[in-house]
């Protein structure tokens, strides 16, 4: 197990957060709304607005003792309700052995419970790992789709999960 904490990311960390980015859209260009090249032509004023985040959202770091950072997932509110944007973790970290996704999820699933009742997420039929991995963690399928921007014939599935029990 690698150790690590969860953390949120600061203004100061826009060139780790670049670095990150570009590495997740490299891992999986199916998950994410923008593409490598488009990510690689940003300013640094991109990043660094990136990195301050939103006022109601959340943007955290899986960061290793070394200062690697492992993973991200990012909280928004999308159509007033929170929602899980810009998951990743590093394929050398993935599975509930390593803890990175369940502290990451977890620190999300905190902030939301500030705003609502549920967690809703939108994933991509393509990647049936992510998913099932989703799944586990308790999301269900909601039924509703749209189409993924930058390959229209696949769809994006919403999966929600709720955080207080009635």
């Amino acid at each position: 197990m690698t150790a690590f904490r969860v953390r949120e990311v600061e203004e100061r960390d826009w060139v780790r957060l670049r670095a990150l980015r570009l590495e997740m859209l490299a891992d999986t260009p199916i998950a994410y709304l923008e593409t490598l090249a488009t990510a690689e032509r940003h300013p640094v004023s991109h990043w660094q607005r990136q990195a301050r985040g939103r006022p109601t959202g959340v943007r955290l770091v899986a960061e290793q003792e070394d200062g690697r950072w492992l993973g991200t997932m990012s909280g928004i509110i999308a159509e007033g309700t929170p929602t899980l944007v810009a998951v990743y973790v590093a394929p050398d970290v993935r599975g509930a052995a390593a803890g990175v996704t369940d502290a990451l999820l977890g620190a999300v699933e905190r902030w939301a419970l500030q705003h609502g009742d549920q967690l809703r997420l939108e994933v991509n039929e393509l990647n049936p790992r992510a998913v099932e991995a989703y799944r586990r963690r308790g999301f269900v399928m909601t039924g509703r789709t749209t189409p993924y921007p930058l390959d229209p014939p696949s769809l994006e599935l919403e999966m929600v999960k709720p955080l207080r029990q009635s």
